[in-house]
C-alpha cells in the first residue's frame, strides 16, 4: 500500500471522483449523437472524412460501459477498505504490493494471482 492508509483511501476517492466526471461527460456527448442521429436531417452517412453517427455512438456506449465498470471496482475497493480489507489479495489473502496498488488503486489480486488467474475485473 502507499505509505498511508488514509492516503490510499484519498487516492481511491479521487480516482472516483474522476471517473464519475467522466461517466457524465462521456453520457452527455451520448446524449447529443442519439439527438443527432434522431434527426433527419443529419446525414453523415455519406461523409467520407468521417466516422458515422452510428460508429460515434457505438464508441461512446462502450467508453461509458468501461467507465460505468472501473466505477463499480472502485466502489468495491473503498467497501474493502472500510472493512479493513484494503490491499489484501482476494485469491489468496496475501499483501498486495504497494508498486501494484499504486498503479491499480482497485485491484482485487496480487501480481502472482493475477498473472495465473486473470480477474475478469479491472
Amino acid at each position: 500500500m502507499t505509505s498511508s492508509g488514509g492516503e490510499s483511501r484519498d487516492a481511491l476517492a479521487d480516482e472516483r471522483a474522476r471517473t464519475l466526471a467522466l461517466v457524465e461527460s462521456l453520457s452527455e456527448r451520448l446524449a447529443a449523437v442519439v439527438e443527432a442521429s434522431a434527426d433527419a436531417a443529419a446525414d453523415d452517412e455519406h461523409d467520407p472524412e468521417g466516422t458515422t453517427l452510428a460508429v460515434e455512438r457505438g464508441h461512446l456506449v462502450a467508453q461509458v460501459e468501461r467507465s460505468r465498470a472501473r466505477l463499480d471496482e472502485i466502489d468495491h475497493a473503498l467497501g474493502r477498505f472500510d472493512r479493513g480489507a484494503y490491499g489484501t489479495c482476494e485469491t489468496c489473502g496475501r499483501p498486495i504490493g504497494a508498486d501494484r496498488l499504486e498503479v491499480l488503486p482497485a485491484a482485487r489480486q496480487c501480481v502472482d494471482c493475477a498473472i495465473r488467474r486473470p480477474s475478469t475485473r479491472w
